[in-house]
């Protein structure tokens, strides 16, 4: 099989994999401290597990700059990981998974402020066009507990395009290292106030899958795609699950997503395609005419 159908395989089934994220955790149905507590222990834990396999935790940080960045996006994910299981827990899947696409938009902001990369006019009018659909999401859940849980959302698109950006900055650190250790921070930020072993057996089951086998496949399988395909075209794949995470929710429980969240999930999920092929379209004009 050629590099870039690997590459399409990998990242397809990673996000497919990925997509049942807000289904597990409503499933799970425990409070979001302990939820959080077991998916960042479990995921911690079979990461590991994963880098004495492949021989990362080996890896130094060549300086203290890099030391330090590296446990900064230790805590960083970690925290990600509870925001995200705090925000299904208040708000519709659908109202997450869409604010958080805006992610990508994020890291290009903090890439003009903090690099101080050039932002392509394009890449300009989608933040805003994203962030108008950002604000219809919220515009659906004014007036309703719901809007606790978009606020979450947007704090963590926000985080996450910080925590990309410096992922830019340190392609050196082995991702399986900093998931493993982000899972760990989640667990001992969360172990006082949660409640870990006061579990039914069924919700320990749907931990256990979550932790143990659905997120650490996807995240090693998305981990590995870039090695195949340009980053546009990983991102591309990236919209399949915030498509398919309310489908699933929406088929399991029956939680059906406001007009609101469509119609701002649609403005936001057109944008980043359009973004993203315009971006692959070039990446792929400029292999074929590599400057000498």
């Amino acid at each position: 099989m050629p590099p870039h159908a690997q590459g399409i395989l990998i990242a397809f089934v990673g996000v497919f994999i990925l997509s049942f994220d807000a289904l597990l955790v409503r499933l799970a149905a425990a409070d979001p401290w302990t939820t959080s507590f077991w998916r960042g222990f479990l995921i911690g834990l079979t990461m590991l597990c994963i880098c004495i396999w492949r021989g990362d935790l080996r890896w130094r940080p060549a300086t203290r700059r890099v030391a330090i960045l590296t446990l900064g996006m230790m805590v960083v994910y970690g925290i990600n990981t509870s925001l995200f299981v705090f925000s299904v827990s208040h708000t519709h899947a659908a109202n997450t998974v869409v604010i958080l696409a805006s992610a990508p938009f994020f890291a290009a902001l903090f890439s003009r402020w903090w690099l101080k990369e050039y932002l392509p006019p394009r890449t300009q009018i989608a933040i805003a066009v994203c962030l108008t659909g950002v604000v219809l999401v919220f515009g659906g859940s004014m007036g309703s507990f719901n809007w606790q849980g978009d606020a979450l959302a947007l704090l963590l698109a926000m985080s996450t395009g910080g925590l990309l950006t410096v992922l830019r900055y340190t392609p050196q650190v082995p991702r399986t290292v900093l998931v493993a250790g982000a899972g760990l921070v989640t667990a001992i930020v969360c172990i006082i106030p949660a409640q870990p072993l006061d579990l039914a057996p069924n919700q320990f089951g749907w931990l256990l899958l979550m932790g143990m086998l659905q997120m650490p496949a996807a995240s090693f399988l998305l981990m590995m795609a870039p090695k195949y395909l340009p980053s546009p075209e990983v991102s591309l794949f990236l919209l399949v699950e915030t498509i398919l995470a309310p489908l699933w929710v929406w088929w399991a429980l029956s939680e059906e997503p406001t007009a609101a969240t469509l119609w701002g999930g649609a403005l936001i999920l057109t944008t980043i395609a359009i973004h993203a092929s315009i971006s692959l379209r070039q990446e792929r004009i400029r292999r074929q005419n590599p400057v000498i």
